[in-house]
């Protein structure tokens, strides 16, 4: 099926499979053999799911709020949020956990809402500093809390199958922004709330 219709001047579903071919075969493979002859179809299905981060609006997830909290302002923090990337430089998975906080300016926003956000820009070419910083920014923006809390815990094929080849290792990067930023007790509080996570794991 072709996507030309809903994506004018796009690449087509045709040419995302034509292109998988030349990859088979650059790769020392037939293209035509019985065992490959639906492979550039699944390559492309695949990639419409595991990039679908870029038809979506990461946005539209957190405009909806709830004010009748009873005057809730503590800390609220989703941890251990599992994640499928991909690194932008080799195309190979990132595979991590997300952990979420902010400090809310009287209104919140449904939790499953958070992971959605963590999707949305995981399923894009990433780069872990840069999906740290977009998680944190968006929440920011469209709540206006005190203060947005990310830490990404992640692991990168490129480095464990390719080049180093070290298993075992993950990258950590983190987001401050507000009063996690600024309150050195506010950081450590919520540091603290995602290390107990991953004692209990």
């Amino acid at each position: 099926m072709s996507h030309s219709d809903d994506n004018p001047g796009k690449v087509t579903q045709a040419q995302a499979e034509d292109a998988v071919r030349v990859l088979l075969e650059w790769a020392g493979e037939d293209p035509t053999r019985e065992g490959l002859l639906d492979t550039p179809k699944r390559v492309a299905k695949a990639y419409r799911d595991w990039f679908s981060g870029y038809q979506m609006d990461p946005r539209e997830y957190l405009a909806r709020t709830f004010e009748e909290v009873a005057g809730y302002d503590e800390m609220i923090v989703l941890r251990d949020i599992e994640f499928e990337s991909h690194c932008e430089h080799h195309m190979a998975p990132i595979i991590g956990r997300a952990h979420v906080g902010y400090l809310p300016d009287g209104k919140v926003v449904g939790i499953s809402k958070l992971a959605r956000v963590v999707d949305v820009y995981a399923r894009r070419f990433q780069v872990q500093e840069k999906m740290t910083a977009q998680i944190a920014q968006c929440i920011q923006d469209v709540l206006q809390p005190r203060g947005v809390a990310v830490v990404v815990d992640g692991a990168h094929e490129c480095m464990t199958t390719r080049g180093v080849h070290k298993r075992g290792v993950s990258m950590v990067t983190s987001k401050m922004l507000g009063t996690f930023r600024d309150d050195a007790r506010t950081r450590a509080e919520f540091l603290r709330f995602i290390e107990t996570g991953h004692g209990k794991r």
